[in-house]
């Protein structure tokens, strides 16, 4: 496995637990009333959960189980993986703080715009390595 799948699976890991940990909070706070302000968590719990986590998780395998056709290494371009690993935490963190936090409506889009710069950087990095079957 290559260290940008661990680094990956690793930090899909970490976002598991930290959303899971946020999740557990906010049931906490409708069972036994802490504080309201918990319930504001939502968002930053949806973003780590969804994206952080299973989006993720599933670069950091296809990064390291998609096949090689052509003749360069066998992990394509890691310069697009490590883009798309670092774009996907950066936009995760700026859209999930962003919404939580409430601060300017910018933080949140730039988040978003580097999630999906992630995702084209992903895709550039994949495309090659996926054929149809039979071809």
């Amino acid at each position: 496995m290559t260290r940008l799948s661990v680094w990956t699976v690793r930090t899909a890991l970490l976002y598991l637990g930290l959303g899971f940990l946020l999740g557990a909070l906010m049931l906490l706070q409708k069972g036994l009333p802490l504080d309201p302000g918990l319930l504001r968590l939502l968002p930053l719990h949806v973003e780590f959960v969804l994206l952080g986590w299973t989006l993720q998780l599933a670069m950091g395998i296809a990064f390291w189980i998609l096949p090689r056709f052509s003749q360069e290494p066998r992990y394509g371009s890691l310069r697009l993986g490590w883009s798309a690993y670092l774009l996907l935490n950066v936009g995760v963190l700026c859209a999930g703080t962003g919404q939580w936090l409430g601060i300017s409506p910018a933080v949140f889009l730039l988040g978003r715009l580097a999630e999906l710069l992630a995702c084209l950087c992903f895709v550039l990095h994949a495309w090659p390595r996926v054929k149809p079957t039979g071809g």
